[in-house]
């Protein structure tokens, strides 16, 4: 029997060895990508958190710490560690396990989420909530996957870093969301991997200090805060630090005992603390490094290459047709902009921006941005198709109304995954797109 079948709750892990730990590592990396070839899945995230979550479930007492898992790709290996194993077999099928988090499913999973940057500001409410009852126990978000790039997650850390409360944020940094992530952010949390100059000087005075003779050792203090002023200049610590977290990282977010020290020592704080987390997106798939396609699988794919084992013969998807379209409209029309939110290969604008990547605008995972920026494109005479997922674009609904519609400017939006999407679930059905548009001041809406 492997470890991960004698794991029904996480207290099991808390009797582990770090030695059976590891394997534990191997056992649920082995696990997620035999059951994702039958089931599909969003795998890449999931195989990238796995020593990340063991650590978790290990320091903090969950059910009773409260950990707030953003989006939801991240969660298969929650799932396996907190009793449905057994059940992984179901996931994204009808009456099985949901692709997300859902409270309904299990106490463990604190807060549904299928739409990115909601752990902060969820994390935060919860943490107020315990101190007006007087409870005790920790709350910790995990966010990355590219939430990082939405609005969302920055007013959460605003808002949490400014009330001093006992809140925790991990920051999963694996450089991507669905394609590679954009932005000023990523540039700035993965310019710490690329600064040789600070590992260096950081290893240097840990030897030196640690290895004072006693005569010195009232220097080490000195030290240690001369080494926190070099943080603070090379560092993407200091963004948080002035907003009022405790910055700890970045740490090698698959190295156990690091990991496992690190929650230790934060699990004992009690005011806003942040964890700087590197991780390989899909680390341990077989067919080796993850790309944009190993994000999420279609069930019935070869576990060692992710290759579909059938190829359907059906005619094209209609985002194919529509990316064929608007490569086509934009040869033509020379005033045309696209835009999307984090996914260009998922809704079909690929063939547009290798084509025409002067006007070609990927906006990260932040659509009410996306929204406002196409209405000042449109200012200026440019006519801008904003191409989002139909759940997603309700997140810039706001946007849609104040900046665009209420100005008269001509944007275009096309909403990809109109209607049922199946095994997705709920957060990311396309339900609502029809009324809402309708309600728009001056709107057209059409359903090719």
């Amino acid at each position: 029997m492997s470890i991960l079948e004698g794991i029904n709750s996480p207290a099991d892990l808390r009797g582990l060895s770090r030695d059976e730990l590891r394997t534990l590592a191997q056992d649920m990396r082995s696990r997620l990508i035999d059951v994702c070839s039958r089931t599909g899945g969003h795998i890449g995230a999931g195989l990238g958190v796995v020593e990340l979550t063991i650590a978790l479930h290990t320091v903090f007492e969950t059910p009773k710490d409260q950990l707030v898992w953003d989006v939801g790709h991240q969660a298969y290996p929650h799932k396996l560690l907190t009793g449905r194993n057994s059940e992984m077999e179901s996931l994204r099928q009808e009456s099985g396990l949901s692709g997300f988090l859902k409270r309904t499913e299990s106490e463990y999973d604190t807060f549904g989420a299928g739409h990115a940057a909601t752990a902060i500001s969820a994390a935060l409410g919860m943490a107020a909530g315990r101190d007006v009852l007087g409870e005790q126990f920790k709350v910790a978000a995990i966010i990355g996957d590219g939430s990082m790039g939405s609005g969302l997650a920055y007013e959460g850390l605003n808002n949490a870093g400014h009330s001093d409360r006992d809140i925790i944020v991990v920051l999963n940094d694996n450089e991507m969301s669905i394609a590679p992530n954009v932005g000023a952010m990523h540039k700035y949390l993965t310019s710490i991997q690329r600064n040789p100059l600070y590992n260096r000087l950081r290893s240097r005075i840990g030897e030196l200090v640690d290895n004072a003779p006693a005569p010195f050792a009232g220097v080490s203090t000195l030290v240690r805060k001369w080494e926190e002023s070099m943080k603070s200049l090379l560092t993407p610590g200091v963004l948080f630090e002035e907003l009022g977290f405790r910055y700890f990282g970045p740490i090698d977010g698959h190295d156990l005992d690091a990991l496992l020290e690190t929650f230790t020592a934060v699990r004992a704080m009690n005011t806003p603390r942040l964890v700087h987390v590197i991780t390989k997106k899909g680390k341990g798939f077989p067919a080796g490094d993850h790309g944009e396609k190993w994000h999420a699988l279609p069930p019935g794919h070869d576990p060692a290459t992710g290759k579909q084992l059938a190829v359907s013969t059906a005619n094209p998807a209609y985002t194919t047709v529509y990316g064929k379209g608007l490569a086509e409209l934009g040869e033509e029309r020379k005033d045309i902009a696209v835009i999307t939110a984090a996914m260009p290969t998922g809704t079909g604008t690929s063939p547009f921006a290798t084509a025409f990547p002067d006007r070609f605008f990927d906006v990260g995972i932040a659509e009410g941005h996306g929204v406002t920026f196409a209405a000042g494109l449109a200012t200026r005479g440019v006519r801008p198709i904003v191409t989002i997922y139909s759940t997603f674009l309700q997140r810039g609904y706001d946007n849609i109304i104040h900046d665009v519609a209420l100005q008269k400017l001509p944007v275009v939006f096309a909403m990809d995954r109109a209607g049922l999407v199946g095994e997705d679930g709920a957060t990311h059905m396309g339900l609502y797109d029809i009324a809402y548009m309708l309600s728009v001041p001056g709107m057209t809406v059409a359903a090719p």
